[in-house]
């Protein structure tokens, strides 16, 4: 009998619905993702910048037959919608809340309707919109399976703090650089570009419990990078990827090391090309 997979409803997600029939052309200036070709059943990752380039949102977007759920950070919710309004200028769109839960799965594939496939990694597992589902497992496991895979979250990027980039965005499927425009991308097509990404979202393994964030990573003297968020014996950090490279890590005067997952395709000759002398 095949096993049951793990299941959790992400009660810090919460649900927004577009439609009207200038939905596309409208999220398509917006977000870092393609929607034009988002068809219905589709989940795509995204995000919404600042115009100068730093995350305010992430997002999955959800295609449907007359428009598109999309999937946000729930304390944030109200203050995306208030945003997407101001953006909608004269444009046939609407924008409301949608009651609906967010559910997770990983493991073993969930059975029925209503499951899309992780766009961000496949051993993410699947997001459930409209799904039934026994959600026996805490949304605090899927953060430790996400974090074993060395994946980032809301909590590690913040708002208006970090680069897409920096946050991994653009490994993870969040960025269409082929698209044409949409906000923040002088600085996002610039950084990918010019290879001057100095500093990345990567886990950290020490023994015991889980730094403070900000606790600082440090390679020798030199500063490396800060904690952002995680549990015992594991942690998500920005570092410095030229200082990280076969370095000696403390954290708190405790060893350290940071992780490359295999999705992580960021080379070290590229982190040598994205150091420029005079760089603190």
């Amino acid at each position: 009998m095949p096993s049951q997979p793990h299941t959790a409803r992400l009660e810090s997600r919460a649900l927004i619905a577009v439609g009207g029939e200038d939905w596309r052309t409208f999220l398509q200036g917006l977000l870092t993702q393609d929607v034009e070709t988002l068809s219905a059943g589709e989940l795509r990752f995204a995000a919404l910048l600042t115009p100068q380039g730093r995350l305010l949102y992430d997002l999955f977007i959800l295609g449907r037959e007359d428009g598109c759920l999309i999937d946000c950070a729930a304390e944030r919710r109200d203050a995306l919608i208030q945003r997407l309004t101001m953006y909608r200028l004269r444009a046939k769109v609407t924008i409301a809340p949608d009651d609906g839960p967010v559910l997770a799965a990983w493991g073993d594939a969930p059975s029925g309707a209503g499951w899309s496939a992780d766009p961000r990694l496949p051993a993410l597992g699947w997001r459930g919109y409209g799904a039934e589902a026994n959600a026996a497992a805490a949304e605090a496991d899927y953060d430790r399976h996400r974090l074993g895979l060395g994946v980032p979250g809301p909590a590690d990027w913040g708002e208006d703090a970090s680069y897409p980039l920096e946050a991994d965005f653009d490994l993870l499927n969040a960025i269409d650089f082929k698209k044409g425009c949409f906000i923040g991308q002088e600085t996002t097509s610039r950084m990918k570009r010019r290879g001057s990404i100095k500093s990345r979202m990567l886990p950290l393994t020490f023994d015991g419990e889980a730094p403070a964030a900000g606790a600082e990573i440090l390679a020798g003297t030199l500063r490396a990078g800060e904690v952002l968020s995680g549990s015992a014996g594991r942690a998500m950090a920005l570092v410095r990827l030229d200082r990280v490279e076969g370095a000696s890590l403390t954290v708190d005067g405790r060893a350290c090391e940071v992780e490359r997952p295999g999705w992580f395709q960021h080379s070290p000759e590229s982190v040598i090309a994205g150091h420029r002398p005079g760089d603190p």
